[in-house]
């Protein structure tokens, strides 16, 4: 007797769209050459008080996005934001009823030693609408070596460590026995790279443990306006 089958799909129903990209060395540098002169100043500026980062070891820095030296960066970042918003109308199938414009709304850097963390937390903006960014221009080697979430040498019994220094994004509540259940992960581990980029809403919860050892994680986060334009091109 032949085997009955049928056609089918599986719909996948998404809980929130994140966006990567690998930041060119030319920007990396340039964003490099203007924290390495800004950590010498002796009036740059804690952006400590407006972030949960518990960074003991190191310090969170106010970055001045109309800087000369940060003008490929602060436009990438905008271009990178209208297309994140262009994509999801897109998947979503939600086509917006008037344009948006995004423009940045204030830039940092993080500069993390070995004991610094972040506990969960999300970001917020001028406007209902928002989407943040991180990216890393600095990296010690001891969390480039460990393992990638995800391959089959990753886990985290036993002390491994191997999430050190990584950034989890959160988007709902996860439990030993999901698999079981037939439940999708509701959270996923990003290790860290030199020039790696995460854009995401700015809703979107995410933590970033501690690592141990030698040398800087430097962080470059942003948050961004995303502006409702009227036809005659007042924004609100």
């Amino acid at each position: 007797m032949p085997e009955v089958r049928q056609e089918y799909k599986m719909h996948a129903l998404p809980a929130v769209f994140l966006m990567e990209a690998m930041l060119s060395d030319e920007i990396v540098n340039d964003l490099n050459d203007y924290l390495d002169d800004l950590l010498n100043q002796e009036n740059r500026v804690s952006h400590a008080g407006t972030l949960v980062g518990q960074i003991g070891n190191g310090e969170q820095l106010t970055m001045d996005h109309n800087h000369p030296k940060l003008g490929k960066f602060n436009e990438l970042i905008q271009i990178m934001g209208a297309d994140y918003v262009k994509n999801f109308a897109g998947s979503t199938v939600n086509p917006f009823k008037e344009n948006r414009l995004v423009e940045t709304d204030e830039l940092w850097s993080v500069h993390s030693y070995a004991g610094d963390y972040n506990p969960i937390h999300d970001h917020g903006t001028k406007t209902l609408m928002g989407i943040s960014c991180t990216c890393w221009t600095k990296v010690p080697q001891q969390i480039i070596d460990q393992p990638t979430s995800g391959t089959s040498e990753y886990g985290l019994y036993n002390s491994s460590g191997h999430s050190d220094g990584c950034i989890t994004f959160s988007y709902g509540q996860g439990s030993l026995m999901d698999t079981e259940r037939l439940r999708p992960p509701q959270m996923v581990i990003m290790k860290p790279e030199v020039g790696k980029f995460f854009m995401f809403p700015s809703w979107l919860q995410h933590m970033v443990y501690p690592f141990q050892g030698d040398g800087e994680r430097r962080t470059v986060a942003a948050n961004l306006n995303v502006w409702r334009v009227a036809d005659d091109g007042t924004k609100h």
